[in-house]
């Protein structure tokens, strides 16, 4: 029987490489990708960014450079490994997060390995479209936190809790704009953790006095080490005031909340009637922590869809614990094996689209060459734009830095994209020279229908138009 846990142990371990492998093959250059790689360009030369130097708009002023050690990270990265980088990153990241996840529940994904396998392919669709950016660090630095925090929970002479303000260092340097999870989280414990009554099925147990001192004291520490970067306490507000962004909540769609309307979103909805049904259908007691827990991260996910991941971070550290046991049936390791093969096997059909071809978003290498030569000064761009032209040194009126412009041009780039204000007087009020836009945007028939503007190129549905 020992000998079946382990070759179960090692299969397991080849389905996390094979899954991480198979995802990270899908990783894909988006806009923010390439101004996050222009910004680790400039200050592994030239020292940490505090200013904008990509806008002719907002050129010297504050810019919250909340992931500088990831910007130049991912430029090391690509100095070192060429066109390979970003593939060796997100499967560097997918891995590591999946090792946290699935590692300290190994003995209890034992108990029922078809419910375990459904439980891993939730992983495989939710990050299904894996991107260059910070967010995958931050969910390993979510997974170490929520772990070290149960240990605790589990053990109340555990010590391992006072690696949390490390985490928090790195988190508030490497994604900034998540870091204040790190002192939530232990103080929900520690909240959680005064409470003692039976309801029905809930159950709450007070946590011993060493337990909730540690908690407390460990989150004053993390509190502290979330300013310990470059920016200092305005890191430790910045989580807020972005949630609070009414401009990014509405207009980026990572910042939409989560809908029954849009069919994809289905696929949050059935994550979270998994978790219910497991918790509803268990024998077992349901802890009044895990409730308040996954109620947090259901919150948050329902909120914006860009923190669906983080519900299934969580819920990966609780579930299990509800799980009944199931015999392990014939052929149970064969199935793990022959799922993780087909993984490794699909990656390796993959294997041509890991290296990059170029760093382009929308704009290919012709547009760039257009637009450089009539040499703009006071650039109109659309949103999705601005990554390929502050790569390619072209300074921009927006970018995907939303947070930067939101309180200065964001509205009225909105208002002139789609015809939805006085769009001439917002046009004299910046004094735009050329226009780059999307030929499905109103403001193109705009520019077309108007003798005050030049046509200048155009490439599918990009269009240049330059006033005469």
């Amino acid at each position: 029987m020992k000998k079946n846990h382990k070759v179960l142990f090692i299969c397991f371990l080849f389905l996390v490489v094979s899954l991480a492998l198979f995802l990270a093959s899908f990783c894909s250059v988006e806009s923010d990708y390439l101004w996050h790689i222009k910004a680790g360009e400039y200050m592994f030369h030239h020292g940490i960014l505090k200013k904008d130097i990509f806008s002719w708009i907002l050129s010297g002023n504050y810019w919250m450079s909340h992931e500088w050690l990831f910007e130049m990270m991912i430029y090391g990265m690509k100095q070192i490994f060429g066109n390979y980088h970003l593939f060796i990153y997100c499967f560097i990241s997918l891995f590591s997060l999946l090792l946290l996840l699935f590692l300290p529940n190994k003995e209890k994904m034992k108990k029922n390995i078809p419910y375990s396998l459904i439980w891993i392919l939730f992983s495989f669709i939710l990050c299904v479209n894996i991107q260059g950016r910070p967010h995958l660090l931050s969910y390993s630095f979510l997974a170490g936190t929520i772990y070290l925090c149960m240990r605790l929970y589990e053990n109340k002479e555990d010590k391992w809790i006072y690696l949390l303000p490390l985490i928090g260092i790195l988190w508030s340097n490497f994604h900034g704009g998540s870091s204040n999870l790190v002192y939530l989280i232990p103080f929900l414990f520690f909240f959680i953790g005064n409470f003692h009554f039976k309801f029905k099925k809930i159950e709450a147990n007070k946590m011993s006095k060493i337990q909730l001192k540690r908690y407390l004291f460990v989150t004053i520490l993390c509190m502290i080490s979330v300013c310990i970067n470059t920016h200092g306490f305005k890191m430790f507000i910045y989580p807020y005031s972005n949630m609070l962004n009414q401009t990014m909540i509405q207009n980026i769609n990572e910042w939409r909340c989560t809908s029954l309307s849009e069919p994809f979103h289905l696929v949050y909805f059935a994550l979270l009637l998994w978790i219910l049904g497991t918790l509803l259908f268990s024998k077992e007691k349901i802890r009044f922590l895990d409730v308040i827990l996954l109620g947090f991260f259901i919150f948050l996910g329902l909120k914006s869809i860009r923190f669906w991941f983080y519900t299934y971070i969580c819920a990966s550290y609780i579930l299990f614990d509800y799980v009944s046991s199931r015999k392990m049936d014939r052929g149970t390791i064969t199935s793990i094996i022959i799922f993780a093969c087909m993984l490794f096997g699909l990656f390796f059909v993959r294997r041509d689209s890991l290296k990059l071809k170029d760093y382009s978003y929308l704009l290919l290498e012709k547009d760039i060459e257009v637009i450089k030569k009539e040499n703009p000064k006071r650039l109109f761009n659309m949103y999705d734009y601005g990554g390929d032209l502050i790569y390619n040194d072209i300074l921009v009126f927006i970018d995907g830095r939303a947070d930067l412009y939101s309180d200065y041009n964001y509205d009225d780039y909105l208002k002139i994209s789609t015809l939805d204000y006085d769009t001439e007087k917002l046009i004299e009020k910046y004094d735009f020279d050329y226009f780059l836009v999307d030929k499905k945007y109103p403001i193109s028939t705009y520019l077309n229908n108007n003798s005050k503007y030049q046509f200048i190129y155009q490439r599918d549905d990009i269009l240049l138009y330059k006033k005469n």
